[in-house]
């Protein structure tokens, strides 16, 4: 598996880490997502061939900024 680090703005509260969690992992291939509410950062392991636009697309669905 490869690992992505992204951060992610606009999330300010716990219901927020929870959401771009569902987001990222609504995507078949990724696994240990971790998401920092205080860093805004976003890391998460995927597998080859997973569509990381797909991924970006769902987080900023839920209301956050992929920077």
């Amino acid at each position: 598996m490869e690992q992505a680090t992204w951060q992610v703005k606009g999330m300010t509260c716990e219901h927020c880490v929870r959401a771009v969690t569902k987001a990222v992992q609504s995507v078949t291939g990724t696994a240990d997502v971790r998401v920092d509410l205080k860093s805004g950062r976003l890391v998460f392991k995927y597998q080859p061939g997973t569509d990381l636009e797909q991924i970006k697309a769902n987080i900023e669905d839920a209301g956050y900024e992929v920077a």
